[in-house]
């Protein structure tokens, strides 16, 4: 008795943060489809003809199974939290079976079927995805389960440069913040010319700030930043989005 006690009151915080969270994340309406298909991880056909591309998650070839059962011929409540459409006319949203509280893509990220993508948009909606993809990382669930997913060492240089052009989570200290032009640089290596680099324009330093992450203080503090890696004189991630950079405790 007292340890199902203690238990609830240990998870008890982790589900009214995660509820705030949901609560504060305000997504548009978008109507209500009827799914024929799902042609892959992230990427629906509705009875209407429209494409729906779901948004703010990176998925894997693995991840349609996972979708299509989540899915597969029911109807979805859509709701948008950036532009209804992206450059190919695809709809982009988050998706609710029926009368579901949840996103599918908050139950994928739950089942490890999924990660949390680069840009999100708002640090609410951030914060619940990533807090529901931490959990699965942790239980070690769905592609969670598989090494080659694992979140990279900035030191490992060999593993990084294998990732060259995919999405990947990269974790070290930052060594240093230097700034060039319109550019800041987070170091994790003493060879810039060579070691891993995250970027982030100026431009978007005070977005980083709102969100409680100033990059020139990020000094000597470990994260880990999600991104596409990109090969400039060394390995870099461009971030762009607060949402991209988590401080490891």
């Amino acid at each position: 008795m007292a340890l199902s006690m203690a238990l609830s009151m240990a998870i008890l915080p982790a589900l009214l943060c995660r509820v705030a969270a949901e609560e504060s994340c305000k997504l548009t309406e978008m109507g209500v489809g009827r799914v024929v298909s799902v042609r892959d991880g992230r990427t629906l056909l509705l009875a209407d003809g429209r494409e729906l591309r779901l948004s703010a998650i990176e998925v894997t070839d693995e991840s349609r199974n996972a979708l299509q059962s989540l899915v597969g011929g029911r109807d979805v409540r859509l709701k948008r939290l950036g532009p209804e459409q992206d450059r190919y006319g695809r709809l982009v949203a988050f998706a609710y079976v029926d009368d579901s509280q949840q996103s599918v893509q908050q139950a994928m990220l739950e089942r490890g079927q999924a990660r949390v993508s680069a840009r999100i948009g708002d640090k609410s909606c951030a914060d619940a995805m990533l807090s529901a993809e931490r959990a699965a990382r942790a239980a070690r669930l769905g592609l969670w389960a598989d090494p080659n997913f694992a979140p990279l060492k900035s030191e490992n240089l060999n593993q990084i440069a294998d990732a060259r052009g995919q999405f990947a989570l990269v974790e070290g200290k930052v060594l240093s913040v230097r700034e060039s032009g319109a550019t800041m640089y987070l170091n994790f290596g003493r060879r810039w010319t060579r070691d891993f680099t995250v970027t982030i324009l100026k431009r978007h330093r005070r977005d980083f700030i709102t969100a409680g992450v100033d990059p020139k203080r990020l000094e000597g503090h470990p994260i880990r930043v999600r991104g596409w890696i990109e090969q400039h004189s060394g390995p870099v991630i461009e971030a762009a989005a607060p949402e991209q950079i988590e401080l490891i405790e």
